[in-house]
């Protein structure tokens, strides 16, 4: 299942009905959250979730992860790694080319915020006819106010919660995480979902973060975890299963 995890053998014995590629971002998390974050949880979420899949008859393999991300808004932070759109899209055509010699669909599996595939997936598209790139964000599967009393969207609850159930030797005390208290746009337009400006993240935020993680618990992570897995388990099963001549109906 893990590419990594595998010798030849097992590779030429298998048939792959999906390659995905976990891609995160190494960027700070508030002050009681590691940089590695979205790659730790990226990592297990699809894990679990191609597991799951596996167990349902598909065979899905996972790549290794891709560490780094877009985030051009935050250089001025120490040590967060950047890497440009354009080097992703280098990084995915190579990918993708030596994919596609062996399966003919690849999910790019997103877990940092940061990260926007649409444009390059649509430019490769032309690319690799006859095989399929496709990318999905965790982190908008499931509707986080149902699990959560005050879900953000970085370093907050949610992620806080999820890291306390996987990684809890790496979660500090939340006594020493800032309150992720963060500005908005003074242009209303780009609060709201048709208007958009990168976020500038040390003229937002004091500690980085954009929710409150004070509610956080492992016992709320561990319920999204699995609800989560499930849901991205099934939506495995069903794009691996679905022959690319016949991708579409209607509804």
């Amino acid at each position: 299942m893990q590419l990594s995890k595998l010798n030849l053998q097992d590779v030429k014995k298998q048939q792959f009905d999906l390659a995905i590629l976990p891609w995160g971002a190494t960027e700070a998390h508030n002050y009681h959250l590691p940089y590695g974050t979205d790659n730790f949880q990226n990592g297990v979420i699809i894990n679990q979730a191609a597991q799951l899949a596996n167990n349902k008859g598909v065979n899905v393999l996972v790549l290794p992860e891709i560490s780094y991300g877009v985030n051009t808004g935050q250089t001025d932070i120490p040590f967060v790694i950047n890497m440009l759109p354009s080097t992703q899209h280098a990084i995915i055509k190579d990918v993708a080319t030596s994919v596609f010699m062996q399966c003919n669909k690849l999910l790019i599996f997103n877990g940092h915020g940061g990260n926007d595939f649409k444009t390059i997936i649509r430019e490769l598209g032309l690319q690799f006819p006859n095989k399929k790139i496709v990318c999905c964000n965790w982190f908008q599967a499931l509707d986080a106010t149902k699990y959560f009393t005050q879900p953000g969207d970085h370093a907050d609850e949610v992620e806080t919660s999820l890291m306390m159930y996987l990684y809890p030797e790496l979660v500090r005390p939340l006594s020493e995480a800032g309150n992720g208290q963060c500005k908005l746009f003074k242009v209303n337009g780009l609060n709201q979902n048709w208007a958009w400006a990168e976020r500038e993240w040390t003229k937002i935020s004091n500690d980085t973060g954009v929710g409150n993680p004070s509610k956080s618990s492992a016992e709320k992570g561990e319920r999204f975890f699995n609800d989560l897995c499930q849901v991205i388990s099934q939506f495995l099963v069903e794009l691996a299963k679905t022959p690319l001549d016949d991708f579409y109906s209607y509804r």
